[in-house]
């Protein structure tokens, strides 16, 4: 049985890894138990834990926030110096470091018809995904033995966009949500088990693009969602113009999977991945 130590287990990510690797045994953590951004105490709990596996669920995901300068600090303290805490203790450990990064660490720019592959250049526009990026790094720098799971347009337990569109969907009659932005909708529930999967078969360490298969734009995905939930609700298309928001979202958040497809890793589509969700939401 591996002892696997999770921080930010109180997220929607963090609550679905702990569901899914619950045969294992589990330090779940979150920021009462383990400040991540405190060397001291990142090194001590280690230490004594010993895990064979860290799992870091612990993020700063405000976007828009983090466009705040008084928050902007907070942001690196979270990204980066606690995935670097981590990775220097799991170095010294002899421990798994597995860390989940984001698309927004590309700009964004591709061409629609273009995906992002692992090793193409990385310049985010955002604090978010700079800070991010910083982590990604820092991982690298300090040990040689980690996956880095980069992801996009997460949903599960806790507020995400289904949530909020089925919200609006069953109060309004009518919702306006940008088509000109394009990506891969990802099951936290489905990501959580990418992870387990990349675990229990040992692939190559590394860093791989982990979200549901197939693309799509916003605005497909809300007219999906009330498909699915079966809800009279007409989604009008605007631009990113229409939509400005303080932090500059990706025009194109496309990952290819390829990398993970041929290690053998099952992916389910987003859409399945959403008809699964809606079902669970409905319990």
């Amino acid at each position: 049985m591996r002892k696997i130590l999770i921080t930010g287990v109180n997220g929607q990510l963090g609550r679905a890894v702990k569901e899914r690797f619950a045969e294992d045994e589990l330090i779940c953590t979150d920021v009462a138990e383990l400040d991540i951004t405190s060397f001291v105490d990142v090194q001590k709990f280690v230490n004594e834990v010993k895990p064979d596996v860290i799992i870091n669920c612990a993020a700063y995901t405000a976007v828009d926030k983090a466009e705040d300068e008084a928050e902007e600090e907070k942001a690196l303290k979270i990204n980066k110096i606690g995935p670097e805490n981590l990775a220097i203790a799991a170095s010294k450990a002899d421990c798994m470091l597995v860390h989940v990064s984001t698309d927004y660490v590309f700009d964004g720019d591709l061409d629609d018809d273009s995906i992002y592959f692992e090793e193409d250049p990385k310049e985010p526009k955002t604090v978010y995904g700079k800070t991010k990026l910083a982590g990604e790094k820092a991982i690298m720098r300090y040990t040689t033995r980690y996956y880095i799971f980069r992801t996009a347009w997460l949903f599960g337990d806790g507020a995400n966009f289904v949530r909020t569109m089925m919200k609006l969907g069953k109060n309004q009659d009518e919702v306006k949500v940008v088509y000109d932005q394009y990506g891969s909708p990802t099951y936290a529930v489905d990501l959580a088990d990418m992870i387990y999967q990349a675990l229990d078969k040992k692939i190559p360490m590394g860093t791989y693009h982990a979200t549901n298969i197939g693309f799509t734009s916003w605005y497909e995905f809300a007219k999906e969602i009330f498909k699915q939930a079966g809800l009279d609700c007409r989604v009008i298309p605007i631009t990113s113009d229409e939509f400005v928001r303080p932090a500059k979202r990706p025009k194109n958040s496309m990952l290819s999977k390829a990398k993970l497809l041929d290690e053998d890793i099952e992916i389910a589509s987003w859409q399945d991945a959403l008809h699964r969700y809606l079902e669970a939401e409905s319990k």
